[in-house]
């Protein structure tokens, strides 16, 4: 009789002890929840419940006045050629940028990863400044290079070239932007990529050297393989990234021109601007729901290529 109610005892004692804690740790993460649910979750339910109606600027004052159009809102998306376009020059955007800033900032990580410490330090600090500059501050400098009387129409002028007018030609205004989103996004990845190597056991790669293997060949053979998951995390957080690209056409070109720069972020600021509340959020659940999709083929597929 003693032992069950001993027993029962410290089960009542572990029963007031689990609530207490969890008193305590949702009195700690109350206020994150709290902020959480006003300025994330209903925000993301209004722009969803938004999506299917047909809710502008003139209706922000009386929103129960709107009319429910069920898919309407992404219908019209579908039928209209400036979002295609807009999706074109992101998918544009994507597939040449992201494997230039990524074979851009392995090159760097690879170079960095060795050498003099100081000498690395200044290097890594250097490439990586452009990531904590101001948008603002880039755009002025790149417009100076950039413009038809820029710096780098200067300098080809020096070898008898006549450069285009980069930002105000359709041939040459994306490749312009894709490289500008290189220079500043390159530092990030470098990052990872530069930890990543470090974290490859050096007795693996003493061990090839020793049985003659090349540098290239152990870059090949050994360093690629194992840095497959950070490459992973690196493709993720950039194609991400980039698919939402979105402040070099509102510095530089303003989508323009003859919207060769429109990006679909851009394009959905652009109707929000109009007053078009409801298409611009079908747009943006679009573009979520291609985030998503890219994200997961891409887990996909390197998960296939471990296996």
């Amino acid at each position: 009789m003693r032992r069950d109610r001993n027993q029962s005892s410290d089960v009542k004692a572990m029963t007031i002890l689990r609530r207490r804690r969890t008193i305590i740790a949702w009195g700690f993460s109350l206020p994150f929840v709290i902020v959480f649910v006003l300025f994330m979750l209903v925000p993301l339910l209004s722009s969803l419940a938004m999506s299917f109606t047909d809710i502008g600027s003139s209706d922000i004052q009386t929103p129960f006045n709107v009319n429910f159009l069920g898919f309407h809102n992404f219908m019209s998306l579908f039928s209209d050629k400036q979002f295609w376009s807009s999706m074109r020059v992101t998918a544009l955007f994507v597939l040449v940028g992201l494997p230039l800033t990524m074979a851009v900032a392995l090159a760097l990580a690879v170079a960095l990863n060795k050498g003099l410490r100081r000498v690395n330090a200044f290097f890594r600090a250097l490439f990586y400044a452009p990531v904590v500059a101001s948008t603002i501050a880039i755009a002025v400098v790149w417009r100076y290079i950039l413009q038809n009387d820029g710096l780098l129409n200067s300098l080809l002028a020096i070898i008898n070239v006549q450069g285009p007018d980069w930002l105000h030609d359709t041939r040459t205004a994306l490749p312009s932007l894709i490289v500008m989103a290189t220079w500043r996004n390159v530092g990030t990845l470098m990052i990872i990529f530069i930890a990543g190597l470090q974290a490859i056991p050096t007795e693996v790669l003493e061990a090839a050297s020793m049985d003659g293997a090349g540098e290239w060949t152990k870059f090949r053979r050994i360093v690629l393989p194992l840095l497959k998951p950070t490459l992973l995390l690196g493709a993720v957080l950039q194609s991400v990234s980039y698919l939402q690209f979105f402040d070099e056409p509102f510095v530089m070109t303003e989508g323009g021109p003859l919207g060769s720069t429109l990006s679909a972020s851009y394009y959905i600021y652009e109707k929000f601007g109009f007053g078009q509340y409801g298409i611009s959020s079908a747009a943006s659940y679009v573009l979520f729901i291609i985030i998503a999709a890219v994200s997961a083929l891409q887990f996909r597929l390197m998960r296939n290529k471990d296996d």
